[in-house]
């Protein structure tokens, strides 16, 4: 079943609850987001990437995944 744009606003919001939050996408399959978060401070890319991947709870997980593309930019605030 797709997935609407504030789901995935919601599932990352639990995990980064003071994080400036975008998603955006249509089709409820490709979709990208920009999250912006303090916790990314230090962090390298994959590892804030990875960081939001685990907040969605496995809804990208394989062909059966939800989501099946997230287009992600990630970074602490300036």
């Amino acid at each position: 079943m797709p997935m609407h744009p504030h789901e995935i606003e919601d599932l990352l919001r639990k995990t980064f609850p003071d994080a400036k939050i975008v998603v955006e996408g249509d089709d409820g399959v490709h979709m990208s987001a920009l999250v912006i978060d303090e916790s990314f401070r230090g962090m390298n890319r994959v590892q804030q990437q990875r960081a939001v991947y685990a907040a969605l709870k496995g809804k990208m997980d394989g062909p059966s995944g939800e989501l099946h593309a997230l287009a992600l930019t990630t970074r602490a605030p300036d």
